[in-house]
């Protein structure tokens, strides 16, 4: 299975769940675009880590900043490849 299709079941499942449970005042809806990183068995616990230190994290560097630098790295990653 794809990310995106993935992606898109949870997105939809999801949507769906809290709209009919009314989690939310308004109506959610999830954004547009989203992006995917894949990470090695042994990076596991870093990147689970790195995910609940999001706040702290965050008040050092903006998520537009991070994901900026992460689409850099990886582009060029990606290009030295070819």
């Amino acid at each position: 299975m794809s990310e995106e299709d993935l992606a898109t079941i949870v997105a939809t499942s999801s949507q769906r769940f809290i709209n009919e449970n009314r989690l939310c005042r308004t109506q959610f809806a999830w954004q547009d675009s989203s992006s995917a990183f894949s990470v090695s068995k042994s990076d596991v616990d870093k990147v689970r880590k790195y995910i609940l230190n999001q706040p702290n994290h965050h008040r050092k560097i903006t998520f537009r900043e991070e994901y900026e630098m992460f689409l850099k790295f990886y582009q060029k990653t990606l290009n030295q490849k070819k």
